[in-house]
C-alpha cells in the first residue's frame, strides 16, 4: 500500500512544523498586498502560522511576518490580521 505525503510548514509563531491543513496562511500577491489566506489557494508568496492569537502576537513581535514575507508590513495591517484570526477562531 502507498503512504501518503502529508505537506508540513513551520509556524513563524512558535516554529513547530505541522501538517499544511492545521495552519492558515499569510500571503502577499504581486501588488504587495497581505492578507490571510484561510483557504490556502490564493496566488503570491505564503507564510504560515498556526490559527492561535499568542502564536500570531509573537510572530508580530519578532518581525517574522517581515522577514518572511520580504516586505515592510503596516500596524494598522497587523491589526486587520489579528482581527480576522480573532473572528476566524471564533467560528471554528
Amino acid at each position: 500500500m502507498k503512504s501518503v505525503k502529508i505537506p508540513m510548514r513551520m509556524c513563524l509563531g512558535c516554529n513547530e512544523m505541522k501538517p499544511k491543513k492545521e495552519l492558515m496562511r499569510v500571503v502577499i500577491n504581486s501588488e504587495n498586498e497581505v492578507s490571510i489566506d484561510f483557504t490556502g489557494k490564493k496566488n503570491g508568496r505564503g507564510a504560515y502560522l498556526c490559527k492561535d492569537v499568542h502564536c500570531f502576537e509573537k510572530a508580530r513581535k519578532a518581525k517574522r511576518f517581515e522577514k518572511s514575507l520580504k516586505c515592510k508590513i503596516d500596524e494598522s495591517l497587523y491589526e486587520v490580521m489579528a482581527d480576522e484570526l480573532r473572528k476566524e477562531t471564533e467560528n471554528s
